[in-house]
């Protein structure tokens, strides 16, 4: 995981482009997908190193972080794709943590996978909308209540398992982040849908490459 001094500066980043995410993620998607193909990759490469040498594990940061970016950023005809699944995935885990508990199966999580991506070739802009909020919001949620000092969100924000920004289940008392991330996403769809209204016809051959 990144050190706990680079939290504050991460949750920033996060922050910023958690917002611009949310409110123009369809209109920027090549970007939004470099931004959190750079945040994975950085999540992903310093985690497998260990955490004894700080300069170790910043090199492995910006170097996993470029190459995140560039391989989300190459496997933009599959953008959406994958947008879909995720979206898919993750009201899959909503709905089972709160029916059955715990999380679902392997082989229904990629199933459900494969059917979202599948759907979401088929209605390319609004799953990049809708997608692009859900996520941006989120991740905004995450940057700002570690900016505020939120523990969890601090640790999340210097993590190095990718998850850990994507909990599932708050805490008891903390509820209210499901809503506001709720308020947020609707706001953020609401305004990417009025500001690309216009340019819809043309957006998605745009994405699809």
């Amino acid at each position: 995981m990144l050190p706990l001094a680079y939290a504050t500066p991460t949750a920033i980043v996060l922050a910023l482009g958690g917002l611009i995410t949310c409110f123009a993620g369809y209109r920027l998607f090549r970007i939004v997908l470099g931004f959190f193909g750079f945040i994975v990759g950085i999540m992903t490469a310093t985690s497998m190193v260990g955490s004894s040498s700080t300069w170790t594990m910043i090199m492995a940061a910006l170097v996993g972080g470029v190459v995140g970016a560039v391989l989300m950023v190459a496997a933009y005809f599959i953008g959406i794709g994958l947008v879909g699944a995720g979206l898919a995935v993750l009201g899959l885990h909503v709905i089972w943590a709160q029916v059955a508990g715990g999380e679902p199966g392997t082989i229904v999580t990629v199933l459900v996978a494969v059917l979202g991506a599948l759907v979401a070739l088929s209605v390319v802009r609004y799953v990049a909308i809708f997608g692009t909020a859900i996520a941006g919001s989120w991740t905004f949620i995450i940057g700002g209540l570690a900016l505020l000092g939120d523990p969890k969100a601090l640790v999340a924000a210097s993590a190095g398992d990718v998850w850990v920004l994507y909990p599932w289940q708050p805490a008891q008392g903390d509820w209210w982040v499901w809503g506001f991330w709720v308020l947020l996403s609707l706001a953020g769809i609401i305004v990417q849908l009025a500001t690309t209204t216009k340019t819809a016809a043309r957006k998605p051959a745009r994405v699809k490459g």
